[in-house]
């Protein structure tokens, strides 16, 4: 129904109302919808483990009237309960009798509040890395009200997790178990605890309306996302099976207004097992490492590859001193499963990886050329602060390039004036590209000048010659795409499969 339907005049209404109650009666409908009848049974079970994260931070601001960019003062209707909350927080700190001169430092306290539960009743608590991050002073507040310091152990920035530490009180400790967020089934009841605009522990449940989902917030998303009501105050608070178990931590949500629309995401449990195991056993995480560098497989790339259907992680480069390396792992490699599980696209190898032991042996199965390979990877740890050094590069007497034409790219063998040109790295190798026609399949994959062509058909490549006849045999051959192994000026590799004419 998209508009009002008018209500009908004051002698219509009896007859009309009459009507409408008889039809009610007598039309067999279905009942109302309804949650499971568990919900009060769960909520009343591990209530006492949720508790709420009350931070405060020091920081800096001017006083004075003049504002900036602070927006005009609300205004009150006379007689308003909040009247002198807003006299004290608005007159008093913005320029008001008793407030600190314009110009003038002053340091002032910033309160937040968020959510948490409780895992382990030594007093160990879990919440979201950005309800704590900065914070001065952190406190955990029971569900009693009882107000203790906390102590953090340690932060995932990537996966928005955190883990604190208190000093149990004298009443016991209710603490929460994890559960398997891969069980997890579409449409399948959940429940919210937290503590949505500082309302205390307030409980909402909806459904499971996704999982897996990837909203592009970090390397390992994988949320899963839920119609329970999750507001502001929400985050780092537990998302519950309908078994009392943890399946996922409340971390952000979407929304125009600030308040739930019934699209929330949580983090899997399965994620955040072991990174808090991680966190309380070294105080960071230690993830792991296999050394490449990798890209989705497109429909012409596994064409190109003879893979069907496209799939897998396409190893676009290798780290030299990474564990991919000695295990034989080669650029234009295809992995399709790793440590036993599946993978269908690169963020799923990125996911497996990072959750997978340091120092564990894998073994990884790949496509190379068509066939498939086992490769056995010792994984090392992930460095999150490798330097990233610039080489330096020196002007040389210039040269003229001799080019050919290939794929719609102006195409010249690398000499020094090309790579002063064009700031490539001497470790690069190959024929680079000095341009690109417009409108052409080249242009939009873009290829640009100063890219270095690697490879063609996973066939090194020295000179333009070299591609010109490889483009030519694999016409010749009937392929309808070529991949080429492109490097960028630093050394960074990619694939591209560009359509033969």
């Amino acid at each position: 129904m998209t508009g009002a339907i008018p209500f009908p005049s004051y002698r219509l209404r009896p007859l009309m109302a009459a009507i409408c109650a008889a039809s009610l009666l007598a039309a067999p409908g279905p009942a109302l919808a309804r949650g499971p009848d568990g919900i009060a049974d769960v909520a009343e079970k591990v209530i006492d483990a949720v508790v709420n994260i009350s931070t405060s931070q020091t920081v800096e601001a001017k006083g004075g009237s003049s504002g900036g960019d602070r927006g005009a003062m609300p205004q009150l209707p006379p007689g308003s309960p909040f009247e002198e909350f807003f006299d004290d927080f608005f007159k008093n700190r913005r320029g008001g009798p008793g407030a600190p001169k314009g110009g003038e430092a002053q340091r002032r306290k910033t309160n937040s509040l968020g959510s948490g539960f409780i895992v382990d009743t030594s007093g160990i608590a879990v919440t979201n890395n950005h309800v704590i991050a900065d914070a001065d002073e952190i406190n955990i507040v029971m569900n009693d009200g009882t107000k203790i310091k906390a102590e953090l152990v340690g932060v995932d920035k990537k996966t928005d997790l955190a883990v604190l530490k208190f000093k149990p009180p004298e009443k016991p400790l209710v603490a929460v178990k994890f559960g398997d967020s891969e069980k997890l089934r579409l449409g399948e009841w959940v429940i919210a605890i937290g503590n949505p605009f500082s309302l205390g522990g307030t409980v909402t449940a909806g459904i499971v309306s996704a999982r897996n989902r990837d909203i592009n917030t970090g390397p390992y998303d994988s949320y899963i996302q839920t119609d329970a009501s999750i507001n502001r105050g929400n985050s780092g608070g537990p998302l519950f099976n309908l078994d009392g178990e943890v399946v996922g931590v409340n971390t952000l949500i979407i929304s125009p207004t600030g308040g739930s629309i019934g699209i929330g995401f949580a983090v899997p449990s399965k994620t955040v097992v072991g990174v808090v195991d991680s966190l309380r056993q070294f105080g960071e995480l230690r993830r792991g490492w296999l050394g490449v560098r990798i890209q989705q497989v497109t429909d012409e790339i596994a064409e190109s590859l003879s893979i069907k259907p496209a799939r897998g992680a396409l190893i676009a480069g290798v780290e030299e001193k990474g564990p991919a390396k000695p295990a034989g792992i080669e650029p234009g490699d295809v992995v399709i499963k790793f440590d036993g599980k599946d993978i269908k696209e690169p963020k799923d190898l990125s996911r497996v990886v990072a959750d997978t032991a340091v120092g564990k042996e894998v073994d990884v199965v790949i496509i190379r050329k068509g066939k498939e390979e086992v490769r056995r990877v010792t994984l090392g740890r992930l460095q999150d602060d490798k330097a990233v050094q610039a080489a330096i590069k020196k002007e040389e007497p210039a040269e003229k390039p001799v080019t050919q034409k290939a794929l719609g790219l102006d195409l010249a063998t690398l000499s020094k004036d090309l790579r002063t040109r064009y700031k490539i790295k001497d470790t690069v190798k190959g024929v680079v590209v000095t341009g690109v026609d417009n409108g052409s399949d080249a242009a939009e994959k873009r290829l640009s000048a100063g890219d270095v062509i690697v490879e063609v058909a996973q066939e090194s490549v020295a000179n333009a010659a070299d591609i010109r006849k490889r483009v030519d045999q694999l016409k010749k051959d009937g392929k309808k795409s070529v991949l080429l192994l492109v490097s960028n000026a630093d050394g960074e590799l990619r694939f591209v499969a560009l359509g033969v004419q």
